[in-house]
């Protein structure tokens, strides 16, 4: 299967989930994300990092210096709780949604 577009507004929400569970890096988040998708959505650098900064200013997330795997200096981000309320809000907004859509493309229903 080929890489799904991101449809508008699931950037910021891709990312809060895979700040749930712990700090990351950017490249670990990015890798979060396709492997929990199985390879079919993919965040770009150029996308990410931008929706990181986003993310900051609202006050979602924050992040601290820290060492990567590689043993690299690398910028850790984490949510907030200010986050943590969001990314729920977000996740029943899409749950909504994604029964909405299941509803919509039911082919019982045409």
């Amino acid at each position: 299967m080929s890489n799904l577009d991101l449809i508008q507004g699931t950037l910021h929400v891709l990312v809060l989930r895979s700040l749930a569970g712990e700090s990351r890096h950017g490249y670990q988040i990015a890798r979060w994300v396709r492997e929990r998708t199985g390879g079919d959505l993919r965040i770009e650098e150029g996308a990410l990092y931008p929706a990181l900064h986003r993310l900051i200013r609202r006050g979602w997330v924050a992040w601290e210096w820290g060492t990567s795997e590689n043993n690299r200096r690398a910028k850790f981000y984490r949510l907030t709780p200010k986050g943590r309320r969001q990314l729920q809000k977000e996740v029943e907004r899409w749950r909504r949604y994604a029964t909405a859509m299941g509803a919509v493309l039911a082919e019982d229903q045409a």
